[in-house]
């Protein structure tokens, strides 16, 4: 089939205009030759353009970006909440750590008894800088300073009464007032070869002591009940003799009473944290996604008002828009036939689809 005479002329008419641009740009490459270079002009500063407003596809954006962002925060929370369990450290009683019992064997010798009293203490416990070693003495106290009994051993005056017979003795010193450190190098300064410390709480067990340099004195600490006992004997001047010999090694506990409540506690804020993050996830979440549907909305109720405004009409025969030779849709590429209704576009094109009109 030969081609059209309209689609002939317009082919001509194109290598024309396209050999007048070609002679176009020539001559103005020729007058740029022949002219003398321009000085540079100076360039005017650059405005900043004002800040945008986003729209609801940026919001759209920015909710994925928040999304991910609240999906982080948890995370990064939880981690940094197991980092700090993990450095928290242990209480002052060094519950954490690993300590000794001490099996104290107590022998008390009163006149005019026959048969010596004898009670075991299975509840003591050896200080850490404390050497674990057997040891054996008479028990005694501190004399009074001033007339005031002196059961610390914090003074710098307090003293000890040791008979000219007594070999190896063990001071009995009762918690508070100094530390641990001062009480057993007080003691040891009067050659005692054990210090036995009582607790200042009745309802308190003993804690593991820490001395560091003390030296080779044995320290031992037991409970308030027991040591008010053996000081009762000692206040009636009846001799009380001491045997303190290594009980069993007890292994660090995982966690102490106050890891334990922190870790709760933890626990706690950070499920709070997560569900406010997740509460304000999908808060701006539900916000973002009806801003998009409300704008998908307008923008298609626009584009339905725009073409009903559109002129239709309806093809006869013999319009030009039968011939075969015309421009035919430009959706669906068909001819035009009789009776077809067509909307004519802004451009002043013809069409039968709504859809062209949203081109």
């Amino acid at each position: 089939m030969g081609a059209s005479p309209r689609a002939g002329s317009r082919r001509e008419s194109g290598e024309r205009r396209g050999r007048g641009s070609e002679k176009g740009r020539a001559r103005l490459r020729a007058g740029r030759a022949r002219a003398p270079p321009s000085q540079p002009r100076p360039r005017p500063p650059r405005l900043s353009a004002p800040a945008r407003e986003p729209g609801p596809r940026a919001a759209a954006a920015a909710g994925g970006t928040m999304s991910g962002a609240a999906r982080a925060g948890p995370a990064r929370l939880a981690a940094l909440a197991l980092l700090t369990c993990s450095l928290w450290p242990a209480r002052a009683d060094n519950a954490s750590q690993e300590y000794y019992t001490a099996l104290i064997n107590v022998t008390v010798q009163e006149p005019g008894r026959g048969a010596p009293l004898t009670f075991r203490i299975d509840r003591g416990r050896y200080g850490l800088d404390s050497p674990k070693a057997e040891v054996r003495g008479q028990v005694l106290a501190p004399l009074p300073i001033h007339g005031v009994a002196d059961h610390l051993g914090c003074d710098p005056q307090t003293r000890f009464f040791v008979p000219p017979n007594i070999k190896q003795w063990i001071a009995l010193l009762q918690r508070g007032n100094c530390t641990f450190k001062e009480k057993i190098s007080r003691a040891a300064f009067h050659n005692a070869v054990a210090v036995v410390i009582y607790n200042n709480k009745s309802k308190e067990e003993p804690v593991t002591m820490t001395h560091p340099g003390t030296g080779d004195i044995i320290a031992v600490m037991i409970t308030e009940l027991r040591g008010k006992d053996i000081l009762s004997y000692l206040e009636k001047n009846i001799s009380v003799q001491m045997t303190i010999a290594v009980g069993t090694r007890m292994p660090p506990k995982n966690f102490s009473r106050g890891s334990l409540v922190f870790v709760s506690i933890s626990f706690i804020v950070l499920m709070i944290i997560s569900s406010a993050w997740l509460i304000f996830y999908f808060i701006q979440k539900i916000r973002y996604t009806n801003a998009r549907d409300r704008n998908q909305r307008r923008l298609g109720d626009a584009a339905k008002k725009a073409i009903s405004k559109l002129t239709t009409r309806t093809v006869k025969k013999g319009d030009k828009e039968t011939d075969p030779d015309f421009d035919h849709c430009a959706v669906c590429i068909e001819s035009y036939k009789q009776n077809d209704v067509v909307r004519i576009l802004p451009c002043k094109s013809l069409t039968q689809h709504p859809e062209a009109a949203e081109l």
